[in-house]
């Protein structure tokens, strides 16, 4: 599989670390200590996960190697839905006219990104779809309480989108080498860890530290486990593309792995969490930056629990 462009949204509205300190105490230092945010992301009133991902596909729309309406599967990934009828994926569809498209949005919380890349590589095992368009979009802080001390500040909205094909389309076209996905639902807290509940009080996460010490643990041992089944080195990877949860959690995965600091890719300190989008973000803020033979490596973990990784050759 290949990635043939890629492309993301970040909402104009910026919330810094100021507006926690008058709304609940925490101060800005509190804060970035403990996530490495400074500011997050915010849609406007007018927005909301469908018209960021619509958004986030249109600066590519006219500019791939085919043309839009030749992509024949759309898989959408949020878990905050702004209809869980008419979704993301069928919203994208309808508005770019792509008619010959299987839609369908899915959700694995924040792993949910690479769970759609995955489901893609099984339509096209299965010569059901050559070309796909994978749209990760999050509206958290629509369902998030900001007065939540513990995670009311983590929170930031965007989209980020992946065209895929299944064989190559252009020399500049990036090699999805691998992709795999774990479902933990069965470890720690589980689907208590963290869960958005709209009746109930939206977005919560009650147990931050299991979180935190399972992600530190399956994001890089999904990492290790992907570059090693493909005959890399992690010493060969050059690029460290983490789930943007939280800075410290980055620093120790890349530090389980051996992989120095300067070849993690982040965005945290400016966006906040976009959940399952952050790594296609990520992937589409950098990606002038990849150059020939660069192995780049994407690991993430999600709430319920999930985990995943893909590895990516240039």
């Amino acid at each position: 599989m290949y990635i043939n462009a890629i492309s993301h949204y970040l909402p104009g509205t910026l919330v810094g670390n100021g507006y926690y300190t008058k709304l609940n105490g925490l101060t800005d230092e509190w804060i970035f200590k403990r996530s490495g945010i400074r500011q997050r992301t915010k849609a406007g009133d007018e927005e909301n996960t469908n018209t960021m991902a619509i958004e986030a596909v249109t600066p590519l729309a006219g500019k791939l190697p085919y043309d839009i309406t030749d992509v024949d599967l759309i898989v959408g990934a949020t878990y905050t839905p702004y209809d869980t009828v008419g979704t993301l994926a069928h919203a994208v569809q309808g508005h770019f006219n792509i008619h010959r498209a299987v839609a369908v949005t899915i959700t694995s919380a924040c792993s949910s990104f690479i769970n759609a890349v995955e489901i893609v590589e099984g339509y096209f095992a299965t010569g059901k779809a050559k070309k796909a368009l994978v749209i990760a979009s999050e509206h958290n802080l629509a369902y998030t309480d900001d007065t939540n001390e513990q995670s009311g500040h983590l929170w930031g909205d965007g989209a980020g989108c992946a065209f895929i094909s299944a064989g190559r389309c252009s020399t500049d076209d990036i090699e999805i080498v691998d992709v795999h996905t774990s479902g933990l639902g069965h470890i720690g807290k589980g689907v208590g860890g963290i869960y958005l509940r709209p009746s109930n009080g939206g977005l919560t996460m009650p147990h931050g530290r299991d979180i935190f010490s399972n992600a530190c643990k399956f994001m890089a041992a999904e990492a290790q486990d992907i570059v090693e089944k493909n005959n890399y080195l992690l010493a060969n990877v050059d690029y460290l593309v983490p789930h943007q949860a939280n800075a410290r959690i980055m620093e120790q995965v890349s530090k389980a792995l051996g992989v120095d600091n300067s070849k993690v890719i982040s965005n945290i300190e400016d966006t906040g969490n976009t959940g399952c989008a952050s790594t296609v973000i990520c992937l589409s803020q950098n990606w002038e930056r990849f150059i020939k033979d660069d192995l780049i490596l994407v690991t993430v973990f999600g709430g319920g629990y999930s985990s995943g990784a893909m590895l990516l050759k240039k």
